[in-house]
Order: structure tokens, then sequence, then C-alpha cells
């Protein structure tokens, strides 16, 4: 058997079209969505909303870790338009046509924190499984999927945002691991919360991992951990007790599936 698994996708239609040449079946892991282009300022939907100098100060902000003038000056760029959250759905709806319709079948996939799973359900059908605290067997194997990403501690869910990420209380996303129950695959967009697989070296700090999922690890050890959203990984594999844990690397940019083969 051979599945092919790629993560953080963000926008890049044209390689995820061939990501599941040569295997008999594809997992997606998630951020879909191309939102901010850090690379390309003037693409991504706030590219197209705003253009690339705009977006070019947000990136910096960003960068510079600068948290309450990121804030400030997203608020300005909202407020900027007169319907922001209609012209997101428009674009983000445009992004999921042209992406849902570039995977082969069968494919099984989860949303990450820079998708809107809200609007799966329209475009997955011939072929495609949205699974999200589901269990799927593929090649005799059980692979267990949970998306999203966590809330910090302490903060607010958005509803006034334009833009609202997926991200998960950490019960709730603890209680959808648990549901899994005995998998041998475990994968998700986010890692499991051991720092060599949290941190990012280009940004220089820690990106979101669970503490559920290291949990699910060390009780369940499953043949293979699977996951993305750090896009420059410290480690990119390291094995937790009997379990290989992989990050399936960014997508978007290699351009190369992670095989698993058994």
């Amino acid at each position: 058997m051979r599945v092919h698994v790629v993560s953080d996708v963000h926008g890049n239609a044209e390689a995820l079209a061939r990501a599941g040449e040569g295997a008999d079946a594809l997992v997606v892991l998630g951020d879909l969505i191309d939102f901010v282009d850090y690379t390309h300022h003037g693409r991504g939907i706030l590219g197209r909303l705003f253009g690339a100098e705009k977006v070019k100060v947000f990136a910096d902000l960003r960068r510079a870790g600068d948290r309450e003038a990121t804030i400030a000056y997203s608020r300005e760029l909202w407020g900027s338009l007169d319907d922001p959250a209609a012209l997101i759905d428009e674009a983000i709806r445009e992004q999921y046509a042209e992406l849902f319709t570039a995977m082969a079948a069968p494919t099984y996939a989860t949303p990450g924190n820079v998708d809107a799973p809200a609007l799966w359900p329209e475009f997955t059908d011939g072929g495609i499984q949205m699974l999200d605290g589901d269990v799927a067997k593929i090649g005799g194997l059980r692979f267990g999927f949970v998306g999203g990403s966590l809330r910090p501690a302490g903060a607010p869910r958005r509803t006034s945002s334009a833009w609202t990420p997926y991200l998960r209380p950490h019960d709730e996303f603890a209680d959808a691991v648990a549901g899994l129950g005995q998998i041998d695959v475990l994968c998700s967009h986010i890692p499991p919360d051991l720092p060599e697989l949290t941190y990012d070296v280009v940004t220089k700090r820690a990106e979101a991992g669970a503490p559920s999922l290291r949990e699910a690890i060390e009780r369940e050890q499953p043949r293979w951990s699977l996951f993305g959203h750090v896009h420059q990984p410290l480690v990119a594999r390291k094995r937790h007790g009997r379990t290989e844990c992989c990050n399936t690397g960014h997508f978007k940019l290699h351009e190369r599936p992670f095989v698993l083969r058994w």
C-alpha cells in the first residue's frame, strides 16, 4: 500500500493535482487556503484585497512579533473595506473550488487552522472525505484524524472578525483525539507538543503543539503520527516510544508529498 500525505498546501492547486500520482490514496492535513503569502505579498487573499505594499507591512509586523501593532494594523485594513466578510468568503470559495477539484480520489482530508471547515461539505464529494474526529480504514490500517489548531489559553472566541481561523479550545481538541480510540496512524494538522517538533527555526518560536496528541501517542502507540503546521521545523522526524512522528512538509513550497508505505 502506498499513501501520499500533504499539509500546508496554501493555494498551490497545481502541485496538489500531482500529489496523488502513483499512490493508492491521498491524505491532506489541512491549511488549503492561501490567506497571507509571506514570500509573494501580492498573492493570497490579503494580497488580493489590499495589495503587496500593505501586506508587506503586515508581514513585517508579524515577523517582528509585535502583537499589539499587528492587531491594530489588521483592524485598520479590515476597517477600510465595506464588507470584508463577504469578500473573504468569495475568495475562499474560489480557492476551494480549484483546490478540491485538484485532489485525486480517494482523498482523506482534515482542515487546518487556515481553513473554513464549515464550507468543506460544499466541495467534498466524488471520492473526497472530510474527517475531523473520525477514523477511516485505509489499506487495512485505522487512520484517525483531528483538524484545526489550539486556541491560546485565555483567548476568547472571535465572533466579529472578518476572518476567524479554525482554533479549538484545548478540551474540545482533546475530546476529539480521545474519541479516536485505538489507531494505527494519527493524522493531525498540528504536531504533538514535543519541543523539537514544534520549534520553527526561521520564525524562532514554538508553534502550537497539542498535549493530547502526545498523550494519545504514549497511550495508543500508533505506528505513525503525521502532521504539518510548522513550516521550518527543528527536526522533521522524531521517534516517541514506538511511534514515528513525521512532519510531512510545507507542501506549498516544496511540492513533494510525504510517502507512506506498508
